[in-house]
Order: C-alpha cells, then sequence, then structure tokens
C-alpha cells in the first residue's frame, strides 16, 4: 500500500483524487496539507507543510501557484517524491522544480491525462509534415470560469512540443486586438476561453491553404487527472531523485 500526502486536499481536484485513493488497493490518502483544515476528508489535514508529521512515500499536489515554494521547500527537506499538477508557476518556481529533483524524484506534468500526453506526440508529428509546407498553427483552450491562469499549462505545453519538434523556430502570441499587421508565420497563436463548468477543451490547428487540420482533446470529467495523478505517484514512490515526465508513466 503506497501512503500519500495529498497538497491542496481542499481543493476540487484533491477532494477527487481523495475520493478515487477511497476506492483502490494500491494507494491511500494518509495526510494533507490546505490552508484551510478540513476534518471531513478522513484523514489529518495540515495547514503548513512544516507541520506535517506523517509518514509517507509520496506527496500529490493540486493546488496554486502561491502555495508551490514552501511544498518544493518541504520535499527537497525529506527528499519525499512529488506528483507535481499545479498550474501557472512562474519561471523562478520552474528553476526550483529542478533544483529540488536533485534530491526528491519530481514529476512535473501540465495535465495528467493519458489523452493530452498522447496528443503531445500527435502534434509534434503533425508538425513535422505540415509547419514545412507552410501550415500555420494556432491553440484555442477552453476552461471553467474559476480558473486562474491562461493560457492554461496543457495549452503551454502543447505549444513547447511543437516548438521543440521544429528546433525552437517559433515564438508565441498571446494577443491580437492591439497589433495591425499581418501573422508572422513564425508564431503559435494562443487563445484561452473561460466561461461556465468547462472542465477542459483544447483545439490544435493547422492551418493551410485551403485545409485546416485539427487535433482536438475534450475532458468531461475531472476525474481523468486525478486517475493520472493516481497512476503517477504510484509509479513516482521510491523512485531516485531527477524529473520524470508522464511519457515515464505511460511508456
Amino acid at each position: 500500500m503506497i501512503r500519500a500526502i495529498m497538497h491542496g486536499c481542499g481543493g476540487h481536484m484533491g477532494r477527487v483524487v481523495s475520493e478515487l485513493c477511497k476506492n483502490d488497493p494500491e494507494i491511500e490518502i494518509v495526510a494533507g496539507m490546505d490552508i484551510h483544515a478540513d476534518d471531513s476528508l478522513g484523514y489529518p489535514v495540515f495547514s503548513r507543510c512544516s507541520d506535517c508529521n506523517v509518514d509517507a512515500d509520496v506527496v500529490i499536489d493540486f493546488s496554486v501557484a502561491a502555495a508551490a515554494d514552501e511544498l518544493l521547500d518541504w520535499c527537497e527537506a525529506h527528499h519525499m517524491p512529488v506528483v507535481f499538477c499545479t498550474t501557472g508557476l512562474s519561471e523562478e518556481q520552474l528553476q526550483k522544480t529542478k533544483k529540488v529533483s536533485e534530491s526528491a524524484a519530481v514529476l512535473r506534468s501540465a495535465n495528467m491525462s493519458l489523452g493530452i500526453n498522447l496528443l503531445l506526440k500527435l502534434v509534434k508529428d503533425a508538425a513535422r509534415t505540415l509547419a514545412p509546407n507552410g501550415f500555420d498553427i494556432e491553440i484555442l483552450e477552453k476552461h471553467h470560469n474559476r480558473k486562474l491562469d491562461a493560457p492554461s499549462g496543457t495549452a503551454l505545453a502543447i505549444a513547447d512540443s511543437i516548438n521543440d519538434e521544429m528546433n525552437g523556430k517559433y515564438h508565441y502570441k498571446y494577443d491580437r486586438h492591439s497589433f495591425k499587421e499581418k501573422r508572422d508565420p513564425m508564431e503559435i497563436g494562443l487563445q484561452a476561453i473561460r466561461g461556465g463548468t468547462i472542465v477542459g477543451e483544447h483545439d490544435v490547428l493547422f492551418c493551410g491553404e485551403d485545409e485546416v487540420i485539427t487535433l482536438q482533446h475534450t475532458a468531461y470529467s475531472r476525474a481523468i487527472f486525478g486517475k493520472g495523478a493516481i497512476a503517477a505517484a504510484k509509479f513516482l514512490a521510491g523512485r531516485k531523485p531527477g524529473m520524470y515526465s508522464m511519457e515515464d508513466v505511460i511508456g
């Protein structure tokens, strides 16, 4: 039985993961970390990471960027593996995850979904064929009205996958209303929509002369992200220090 600590246990995804673990014989949540203590989750909850004294094998994180530094410091000090799912991190925080990975196993992913991770592979294949033939690349993402960061971490991961495949030739364009100019062929456009209860939609458009190819992923429930995070936690527990990704989990 893998013992996990749920960081951000009071949030929606923290509760989703907690419920999924109740029905999983291979993993259990033994403690939670959240600024808002909650006695209804069935395990002790600590408002500060430094107060947590419960033995565990791995941390699953679904929180906010403002809480990332304290968790990273704690994982580094305790050599604790962490599945880091929070998005909207600053460049300094991203560098900090790399530093922490020198003393603890860190798995960071903008999206824990198996389907999204397959999409990251498919967009590379598409870009390799279509980009040299003049296709423009646009990414449209849609999320619920409570999401704090834009564009989504997943949209940025898609753009990065394409750009990595194309040797970093592209730059990103997040806004067009203040520009009166033709579209630069070496840009990837990223647009965000926020509204209602949309769980998550990502469209990747390759727009060519007289044809458009669209790769789309739609999430109908946040449970897909929780299931992916649990699979990642099972994979990461007991691993040596280093940076890992969902590619390692799914092989």
